[in-house]
């Protein structure tokens, strides 16, 4: 009698499969972090061990001893090592729950299969604004391929603390369920900016308005009116003045495609609050090591960066040209207990 009862509940599973496909991910779907090999940056104490945060248990008291935690230092981190090479779709973050929640605002998750700076290099696949006290967060994403997940959180004197990670691959992914740091978190920040430029070239004066690169319209034609340029001179920069103060993330810059795009080679993105030597001794987002002709590529600040200013130079003499700036992140007072690197 069990055995056909087993059989009977056997066949009905797969017939389930079978005819809802949109049940097969989740019931085969499996947490690949559950007792992997995980390492941080440091331990705080004997009941905050690494491991803790893959145990199956998303016990948020850390005196049950089912948390990681970090020394207090600069810019601590916890990796997990998956079995194998994946396609990361999704990681979901147990947070502290008898106290300070706040600790993993501005956390990064970083993706990849290299442990180049301890994997915290590796491919940014979502940033952590907040949790809340006890809470489980999922942040799904486009499917990253890579053997080692990355929590991170940048900054000084910083303390992670983890009570459970979630790892899944190989998920089914729809864009409405798809949370991408830099376009469904975070909005572009620049379209409704102000924006300036330290010259206008004579030459395409009708077209090369600053503020053609904020215009939300990435056509990398200059005649087509959707581009900056400024004349040929030391250190062209140009300026968008986003209002407020901002949590920058990420800048994407979108090159001609016409001519002249290897001319953006080198330029420095950087974020603030000081228009001193016009906005150029900011912080320094990124920098542009290639792009291609009329590529749209996002530059990761690495951190959450604090600024009203975001100003592209040209660090020699040179054109500056550029065919579209977007600038995500999130203001200031949207979250006043995010930690930022101010300038």
């Amino acid at each position: 009698m069990c055995c056909i009862l087993n059989a009977e509940i056997t066949m009905t599973v797969i017939l389930l499969l079978t005819f809802l496909p949109g049940l097969c991910f989740s019931a085969l779907t499996e947490n690949i972090a559950f007792k992997a090999n995980v390492v941080q940056s440091s331990t705080y104490d004997s009941l905050g061990h690494a491991r803790n945060a893959v145990d199956g248990r998303r016990e948020s008291n850390y005196m049950l001893l089912s948390c990681s935690h970090t020394k207090i230092e600069n810019n601590p981190w916890w990796r997990v090592e998956l079995p194998g090479i994946r396609n990361v779709t999704s990681v979901q973050i147990t947070n502290r729950g008898d106290c300070c929640a706040e600790r993993i605002n501005g956390a990064q998750i970083r993706i990849g299969n290299s442990l180049k700076n301890n994997g915290n290099s590796n491919k940014l696949a979502a940033f952590v604004r907040s949790i809340s006290l006890d809470g489980t967060k999922t942040f799904k994403f486009k499917p990253i391929e890579g053997k080692f997940v990355n929590v991170f959180l940048p900054g000084p004197k910083q303390i992670l603390t983890l009570c459970e990670v979630e790892v899944f691959a190989d998920e089914f992914v729809t864009p409405q369920s798809i949370h991408l740091h830099d376009k469904t978190n975070l909005r572009n920040l620049a379209l409704r900016g102000r924006a300036t430029q330290s010259s206008l070239h004579k030459e395409w004066s009708g077209f090369g308005l600053a503020q053609n690169a904020i215009d939300g319209n990435q056509n990398a034609i200059l005649e087509k009116g959707s581009c900056s340029q400024t004349a040929q001179e030391d250190f062209p920069w140009w300026r968008v003045d986003l209002h407020r103060k901002n949590a920058i993330a990420s800048v994407a810059l979108t090159s001609r495609g016409d001519c002249c795009w290897e001319d953006l080679a080198g330029a420095e993105i950087r974020v603030g609050n000081s228009l001193e030597n016009n906005g150029k001794d900011n912080w320094i987002c990124a920098t542009v090591s290639n792009i291609t002709a009329g590529e749209t590529k996002s530059f990761s600040c690495g951190r959450l960066l604090e600024g009203r200013y975001v100003t592209v130079v040209l660090p020699r003499e040179g054109t500056l040209s550029l065919c579209e700036v977007e600038v995500f992140g999130f203001s200031v007072a949207q979250d006043r207990r995010v930690r930022l690197d101010k300038h």
